[in-house]
């Protein structure tokens, strides 16, 4: 069985120098302001975990579990970033905080802890400070609050169906559906206001795309960090409802503008596109099993739940975990890496391996318990904050769509749909349905 182009199963040697030099080239890149437009955004191994068509993962990437737990990607001046496959693996990496950091400026320096006036949110920072981070924004996310939270998502969903119904069949989900329920959501949580949400809305997909260069990924996620930074201080002088004025009534100066414009940024990143993704992917699985459909449409709430964990689990939208850096020379399952190695964990394969999900893992199956349940949200101290809230977004809006819509479908064959073929966080552009 051949290798996947540009993968290897082992790291070259003699490479120190060449990674130095890489690391030497990124830094001058963003210390002189070169035309980001002009740099390739990813090389193509880089690419490969993300090159997906559909709704099941990279095709390769269940041959690579196979081949072995770690492979290493061929990049540019011989940087050294492993991706693993494996569910076992994959867990084992994501909960082992003392020996990897999320610290991204180990990418451009390999030196100094990251702080939230660096980049900001949850995922690029390591304990104690993600610890103290975190805890300025779970009390938002815990169960209770998602109870509390409950009326509004259904006013918020009610009101995207009849803009979907206004709009008249044939209709483009994302447009009326899929992208305004969580960004209205996201933003009422956050207590920004409608024209932010417009703003935000327009900006969340380009910061997820890869297919060009790097001037609208990077471009989308300056605009999005100055318009929340322009929210937090306006709310630091009148603090709002909701989650920036909560933290500034209760952390007043203990907590910085970058910080908090940092956090809020991370919530409205993990928070949109994803769900948004998740709502359009899980129709159009839903479209293709009648039996699953009928299951969220008539069934229980419990039914409705696992049919949604089975769906997160399915379709994996957020493709890879944040980076991780091997904090000191060590052996990953057979490979030696060296300290400040890039371990890149393949979210969308792990959760469609057999050893954890069961039999036929690319099957859509309600009635799935995956040993020790998916990975969709990652897993250890940077498991997604907000899962419960996403949860909460889908387990409202399938069942009201389809009792809304009995008659949806597709509106154009399934091969006409425009995946993003290369995406951080996969999904559609469009899912044009008929009713």
């Amino acid at each position: 069985m051949s290798a996947p182009p540009a993968v290897r199963t082992a790291p070259t040697t003699g490479r120190r120098g060449r990674a130095w030099l890489g690391r030497l080239a990124l830094r001058r890149i963003r210390r002189r302001g070169l035309d980001p437009s002009r740099l390739r955004f990813l090389p193509p191994a880089a690419r490969f975990p993300l090159q997906r068509v559909g709704v099941d993962p990279v095709p390769r990437l269940a041959e690579l579990r196979v081949r072995g737990p770690v492979h290493r990607l061929d990049l540019p001046f011989d940087l050294a970033v492993y991706l693993v496959t494996g569910a076992a693996e994959a867990r084992a990496v994501l909960a082992d905080s003392a020996g990897f950091s999320t610290d991204v400026r180990h990418l451009f320096s390999g030196t100094g802890p990251a702080t939230a006036d660096d980049v900001g949110g949850l995922g690029p920072t390591d304990p104690p400070q993600h610890t103290r981070l975190r805890s300025l924004v779970a009390p938002d996310f815990t169960r209770a609050r998602m109870q509390l939270l409950e009326p509004a998502v259904e006013e918020t969903v009610a009101r995207a169906l009849d803009d979907l119904a206004a709009a008249g069949s044939p209709a483009d989900l994302v447009r009326h559906v899929a992208t305004p329920v969580p960004m209205r959501t996201i933003c009422g949580l956050l207590g920004l206001d409608g024209a932010d949400e417009q703003l935000v809305s327009r900006l969340g997909a380009r910061r997820f795309d890869a297919t060009g260069g790097t001037a609208g990924t990077f471009g989308a996620v300056s605009a999005q960090r100055r318009l929340l930074s322009d929210a937090v201080a306006a709310q630091r002088r009148a603090p709002g409802d909701g989650l920036i004025g909560r933290v500034l009534r209760s952390e007043g100066d203990g907590v910085s503008d970058a910080e908090l414009t940092g956090l809020a940024d991370g919530i409205v990143t993990g928070g949109f596109e994803t769900t948004a993704s998740m709502i359009a992917l899980g129709t159009l699985v839903l479209l293709g099993d009648p039996g699953a459909a009928a299951l969220v449409r008539d069934g229980s709430r419990r039914d409705v739940e696992r049919v949604v964990d089975e769906l997160l689990r399915l379709l994996s939208v957020v493709q890879v975990a944040f980076p991780r850096f091997a904090r000191e020379d060590r052996e990953l399952f057979g490979t030696r890496l060296r300290a400040g190695d890039v371990v890149l964990v393949s979210l969308s394969g792990a959760d469609r391996d057999p050893a954890w999900a069961g039999a036929h893992p690319d099957r859509l199956d309600p009635d799935r318990s995956p040993r020790g349940g998916h990975l969709a949200f990652g897993h250890g101290i940077h498991r997604c904050v907000g899962a419960e809230l996403a949860r909460l977004e889908l387990r409202i809006v399938l069942p009201a769509l389809l009792r809304r819509f009995p008659d949806l479908a597709l509106a154009v064959p399934p091969d006409r749909l425009p995946f993003r073929r290369l995406a951080f966080v996969y999904g559609v552009d469009a899912l044009p349905v008929s009713f």
